[in-house]
């Protein structure tokens, strides 16, 4: 069964390293889209909050961007299965891997869990650092 890793990352800390052995996927650039971290109210939050994921789908081309990341993925994951590849990669980057990667990633997810009959798991890498300096 095609398995789809999906990550959230920073620019700022640099593109992450692919383990899965296979070399590379799709890495998508969310720089370009609105940045709810631009704002006081935002700051601490994350794109898995209700009120940056409403601004990000009111307030900027956030859903312009997913249909496009949509279609080239589900492409990909559909000749995957058909050739009986096990895994891909896609990588959502942001300026602090907090807000539009974490919303992005999350949404592919949930996308592609809908549509395929895969598995998927999402790896917030700058949340997950925070979580383990917190600890």
């Amino acid at each position: 069964m095609l398995q789809v890793n999906i990550y959230s990352f920073s620019y700022k800390q640099g593109y992450p390293k692919d383990d899965n052995g296979h070399g590379g996927g799709f890495v998508f650039d969310c720089r370009s889209i609105h940045n709810p971290g631009r704002f006081q109210p935002y700051k601490k939050l994350t794109g898995r909050d209700d009120s940056v994921k409403i601004f990000l789908e009111e307030e900027s081309e956030i859903g312009l961007f997913l249909k496009d990341v949509y279609s080239l993925v589900d492409r990909a994951v559909e000749k995957y299965i058909e050739r009986e590849f096990d895994a891909l990669s896609v990588y959502f980057g942001c300026t602090g891997g907090q807000h539009r990667s974490v919303y992005s990633a999350d949404a592919l997810a949930k996308h592609l869990s809908a549509k395929f009959n895969i598995k998927t798991e999402v790896l917030h890498i700058e949340q997950e650092k925070k979580n383990w300096i917190n600890e």
